[in-house]
């Protein structure tokens, strides 16, 4: 049972308004997503949930539940994507933020990479005139401004150069998001990457704001704050390439490791400022220092940055990311300043 799957792309397809889909039929949204991006297994939900997405995809549950195939990952070089939740090529990604949490900057960082590996970059500009887009349009090699455009373009892009789309949620609520990947359906062109993004910040208070999802990248303000960027949150962000065999088992041990770390700290980063440091017992400080020094470590300097920060852009691959990673679990770095780990690349 550990090789079946949703078929997300036929939800996605056939439900677009997920969330209040779900709803309607007595299913939490969280639960729907959580089994979509693999946080929750297929084999360990409940019958009934699994009927009702069924009879909502108006499908059988044979259409419904498919084996998988191997999810292929997208290093990025980016260190807090490509361990907590990596990239599944030729599938769909949703950005998570509020404006001001870094998303424009982060797509701009995602694409100069992807160019760099021979990618073709399209951007499907949002309905209304946001100017901040403005600032990343020189990232793609192809700008446009309707679906139409986008969906020829891709075809064009043909079958034989890998695709990284981009386009705002506003093309998701009105549904021609799903024309263009209809129309990709009946094609051979099955090597489009999907990015999603939410330019007016709406995405935060809805349970599934994009419907089905392979990746969810949830920005957090917290991170944004205190300038701990990229600020995409490791506990709360997930994806499909993290679910059965798709990972080596280093990968997922030391991801799990790091992401209970990483949720203790930040209980009692929340004490600490009420009480003070002094005020944890001895163990609970040591994992507070390391939580402290990975969240440092996890930060990382820009490409598209760096006129603005003063900083040469970093690429980091997974292999150091998780023997650097390790080495601050194990406590190999408790002795060194936050600083000196903070927008580095490796240690």
């Amino acid at each position: 049972m550990e090789n079946i799957k949703l078929n997300v792309a036929l939800l996605r397809r056939r439900v677009p308004n997920l969330t209040s889909a779900a709803k309607s039929v007595g299913l939490r949204p969280a639960t729907v997503s959580n089994l979509c991006t693999g946080k929750i297994p297929v084999s360990r939900a409940e019958v009934r949930t699994i009927v009702a997405l069924a009879s909502l995809a108006e499908c059988s549950l044979d259409e419904l539940i498919i084996r998988e195939e191997n999810v292929e990952m997208i290093e990025t070089g980016i260190k807090t994507l490509d361990l907590f939740a990596p990239l599944a090529k030729g599938g769909t990604i949703g950005l998570v933020a509020r404006p001001g949490m870094g998303q424009l900057v982060l797509l701009a960082e995602l694409f100069y990479r992807f160019r760099k590996e021979d990618y073709v970059t399209i951007l499907l500009k949002p309905e209304e005139d946001i100017p901040e887009v403005n600032d990343v349009v020189d990232y793609f090699n192809i700008v446009t401004s309707s679906v139409e455009e986008a969906y020829q373009s891709i075809v064009k892009a043909g079958e034989h150069k890998q695709i990284a789309f981009a386009t705002d949620r506003s093309h998701v609520l009105n549904g021609k998001l799903y024309d263009i990947q209809d129309q990709l359906s009946a094609t051979n062109i099955t090597n489009v990457t999907t990015f999603l993004i939410d330019l007016k910040g709406e995405a935060v208070d809805e349970d599934l704001p994009y419907g089905p999802l392979e990746t969810l990248w949830n920005f957090d303000a917290d991170l944004s704050a205190r300038h701990q960027y990229p600020a995409v949150n490791p506990v709360q962000s997930t994806s499909s390439v993290l679910e059965g065999a798709h990972i080596d088992q280093t990968h997922f041990v030391i991801q799990q490791r790091a992401r209970k770390l990483l949720r203790r700290y930040r209980e009692l980063s929340a004490l600490v400022k009420v009480r003070g440091l002094d005020s944890l017992p001895t163990s609970e400080t040591s994992t507070y220092k390391r939580g402290e020094r990975l969240e440092a470590y996890l930060t990382q300097p820009f490409y598209v940055a760096e006129a603005f920060t003063g900083q040469k852009g970093k690429t980091v691959t997974l292999k150091d990311t998780l023997e650097d990673v390790r080495k601050i679990l194990d406590g190999s770095t408790d002795t060194q300043d936050i600083a000196a780990l903070s927008y580095i690349g490796t240690l």
